[in-house]
This record gives C-alpha cells, sequence and structure tokens, in this order.
C-alpha cells in the first residue's frame, strides 16, 4: 500500500462551564458522524500554531488564542478503497475564545459545531484520539474511520517536503546538556545540535526521539514531558541529496533524562551526526549552535 504523512494542528477550547468545543465531519468526509477538536492541515511553511488560529476562524467562526502545546499525538488510518495507509502527526493546543461567533451552517468537511459538556461526551462518536486525550473510555468508539488522502501539491520548480520530527533537551544527573553535531554535507554541517530526527512512518513522536537518541550518541533515556512545538521553513537548502529543496520542519521538543549516561557515541554510520557529547550548560552556550538548541538551552538555565 502507499504510504503518506500529514501534519495537522487541532484545538482544545473549554467554556467557563468546562464544555469542549467539537465539530462533526460531514458526509463528504470519510469519517462522517465522528466528532473532532477543530483544526486541520499544516500549509507548508505554516506554524502549527498558527494554523490551529486559521483552522478555528473556517471551521467554527470563532477567533482563538493559543496558551501552549498540550500533547502530540500519531495515528495511521487505513484507506483500502485508495490503497493507502496515511500517517497523522497530531499537534493539539490549548485555546481560549477571543471573539467571533459560532457558525450556523458550517461547511466544507464539517457540518456541526457544538459546545458539548463532559457528561455527554461518552455517548457521542469521538475520534479515538479525541476520546483519549479527553479521558473518555474508548470502548465502542472503534478504530479510526477511513480519511481521504491529502492532494498532491502542485509542480514546483523546488520540490517540497514537509517533516515532523522530535528533538529531546537531555540531561543527565549533574546537570550536563547532550548534544549532537551535524555531519558534513547536511544543512548546518558542523553546528550542535538537540538529539533526534525525523520519525518513522507510524512511530509515535516521543518513540522516535528515544531510537535517535541510541542511534546518534548510545545513551538510553526518559521522556519526562513535551516543552514546544516549533517549526522552520528553509525555502532552499541543500542536503545529500544533491538539490535545493523547500523543506518546512514541525519539530516536538521533550524533555528527557539520561539516568544513567555513559561516553556519548554515534551508532549509525553515514547519517547526520558526526559527533556527540555532554556539555554543561554555560559552556553549550559558546558553541556554533543551531537556533533550536540555542533556544531551548537558554530556557533551561532561566
Amino acid at each position: 500500500m502507499e504510504q503518506r504523512r500529514r501534519i495537522a494542528a487541532y484545538g482544545l477550547c473549554r467554556d467557563d462551564e468546562g464544555r469542549v468545543l467539537l465539530v462533526r465531519a460531514s458526509e463528504r468526509s470519510a469519517n462522517a458522524g465522528r466528532w473532532f477538536l477543530p483544526g486541520g492541515g499544516v500549509e507548508h511553511g505554516e506554524h502549527p500554531a498558527d494554523a490551529v488560529v486559521r483552522e478555528f476562524a473556517e471551521e467554527t467562526g470563532l477567533r482563538v488564542a493559543v496558551l501552549g502545546v498540550r500533547d502530540v499525538v500519531t495515528d495511521v488510518d487505513v484507506i483500502p478503497r485508495r490503497d493507502l495507509l496515511l500517517h497523522h502527526d497530531r499537534v493539539i493546543y490549548e485555546v481560549r475564545p477571543t471573539g467571533g461567533a459560532l457558525r450556523d451552517e458550517p461547511d466544507g468537511t464539517t457540518d456541526l459545531v457544538a459546545w458539548v459538556a463532559p457528561a455527554e461526551l461518552s455517548t457521542m462518536d469521538l475520534m479515538p484520539h479525541v476520546a483519549e486525550l479527553l479521558g473518555v473510555p474508548a470502548e465502542g468508539l472503534g478504530g479510526p474511520a477511513p480519511r481521504p488522502g491529502p492532494a498532491a501539491p502542485p509542480p514546483a520548480t523546488v520540490p517540497r517536503r514537509q517533516r515532523f520530527a522530535a528533538y529531546g533537551l537531555v540531561t543527565d544527573p549533574t546537570g550536563r546538556v547532550l548534544l549532537t553535531r551535524n555531519a558534513p554535507g547536511y544543512p548546518g554541517a558542523g553546528r550542535w545540535h538537540l538529539p533526534g530526527g525525523g520519525t518513522d512512518f507510524g512511530e509515535p513522536a516521543a518513540e522516535g526521539l528515544l531510537r535517535e537518541l541510541v542511534e546518534e550518541t548510545a545513551q538510553r533515556g526518559r521522556v519526562l514531558g513535551l516543552l514546544d512545538v516549533s517549526h522552520r521553513h528553509t525555502g532552499s537548502a541543500l542536503g545529500p541529496e544533491g538539490v535545493p529543496i523547500d523543506w518546512h520542519g514541525v519539530r516536538a521538543v521533550y524533555r528527557v533524562a539520561v539516568d544513567a549516561p555513559t561516553s556519548p557515541r554515534v551508532t549509525e554510520l553515514d547519517g547526520s551526526t558526526d559527533r556527540a557529547a555532554w556539555w554543561a550548560p554555560a559552556q553549550a552556550l559558546g558553541l556554533p549552535l543551531t537556533e533550536i538548541a540555542k533556544t531551548m538551552i537558554e530556557a533551561h538555565l532561566r
């Protein structure tokens, strides 16, 4: 079966009475009748937080402010009629309404928008990831219904690629920070970076990070929590492919602890990392760092 990936952003929005705002998929959708959090696909070059604000306005009529990132959820849909497996990386934000009014007649892939009381959630046909997020038992909900795959992008001179990756602010019991150096031939060559990288098809973000941690540094860690989700759009990056590519990366950053640190070593040959090392945070800030590594280490010191 063909494999595709899709990055999307959704908003968990509650009112003063504790009700949650949900949208129902219309008959035009393969998930007809199922309830979602408002949101949708992240456009090329768009920050996921901006995507959820845009999607809220389009689907519900409400303007919202993003309060913070809540979770990153991964799932795979099987679409037999298209011989397709569709991998979703879903970024979930906490949001609050700032204006606008609910639409009486939603269009597109949504046919109903409603504030739902907690007691009503168990009676609704929720998507499994929504049920899990809201603490609703999944019995009887069934698996994910087929979803239409994303439309192919129009041809472009520079190929477009969207990539979902997971990185770690990794520390040991003494407070040292683990960093990896980008190998020659890769974007950011020679700069020190957070351990991590692109997730594999069907792989949850946190699991992908721990796999990358072993491959890049030979360390075994524990994920303590989600710190942030950011993005980076590089219109023409030249990498090992040998041709410029319009890359849009969405990056989940987790807090990771290594309880029994060892001397780091790169176990993946000919990959994007050529060295790994532990550094005192203040010492690390004197290195040539990638933007995301500098930002996260400075936040850690604060």
